[in-house]
């Protein structure tokens, strides 16, 4: 045990500048990935059809790919087309992670907005509302708090999908812990220690999600 706390003292350290390059990736993603994914979303219920099959394309592609495939074609793929798309690790992580929680997020923006009572739309229409204003003051406010749950699940899931940025050789948390491993053999404490810090990540974000979701009366 003691041999325990002491090689956690001596490399938490790393693992915590690791960990910083975590929520750094994690943080910008969902803020990026809810834009976009909104739009997406947005897109698919739209009346327009160019914009809803367009949207129905993307999300069709980014869900029935690989995140680390989308993750690897960016990194390595693009700068073959141009070498002006050649980007440093920390931008190709943050482009994937953000395009493939677009996709995911798009649908809940669907599935929430489609949940919606039609008969709302008709009164905001019957006011004199337009088909955009009803959606920004009617439907969207109403969808937004039965998303809370579903998006709390998936940017809990974009913490723990950030780890597959290690295979571009960016250090965050996965990363440091194998050049650790590399340098010291030791396995199991450095999973340990790991596992640890993406348990207190995803329980803190846990926290604020809930937290969220009781002010903004997600279960009434």
């Amino acid at each position: 045990m003691s041999d325990f706390l002491s090689f956690s003292i001596t490399y938490l350290p790393y693992l915590l500048q690791g960990a910083l390059v975590t929520v750094e990736i994690a943080a910008l993603s969902v803020i990026i990935g809810s834009l976009l994914g909104v739009l997406v979303g947005l897109g698919r219920v739209s009346h327009n059809r160019l914009f809803s099959q367009i949207s129905r394309f993307y999300i069709w592609v980014i869900r029935g790919t690989p995140l680390l495939l989308q993750l690897l074609f960016i990194h390595f793929a693009l700068p073959t087309i141009n070498d002006a798309l050649t980007f440093p690790p920390f931008v190709s992580a943050t482009i994937a992670l953000s395009m493939n929680a677009a996709a995911y997020i798009g649908e809940i923006t669907r599935g929430a907005i489609q949940s919606i009572d039609k008969g709302q739309m008709e009164a905001a229409r019957s006011l004199g509302m337009s088909y955009g204003m009803g959606m920004r003051r009617i439907i969207v406010p109403q969808a937004f708090r039965r998303m809370l749950p579903p998006l709390g699940n998936e940017f809990i899931a974009l913490i723990k999908e950030s780890s597959l940025v290690s295979t571009i050789a960016l250090y965050e948390l996965l990363r440091t812990g194998q050049q650790i491993i590399s340098s010291t053999f030791r396995y199991i404490e450095v999973f340990i220690l790991v596992g640890i810090i993406y348990l207190v990540l995803t329980t803190v974000m846990t926290y604020f999600v809930g937290i969220i979701e009781k002010k903004m009366g997600a279960y009434e």
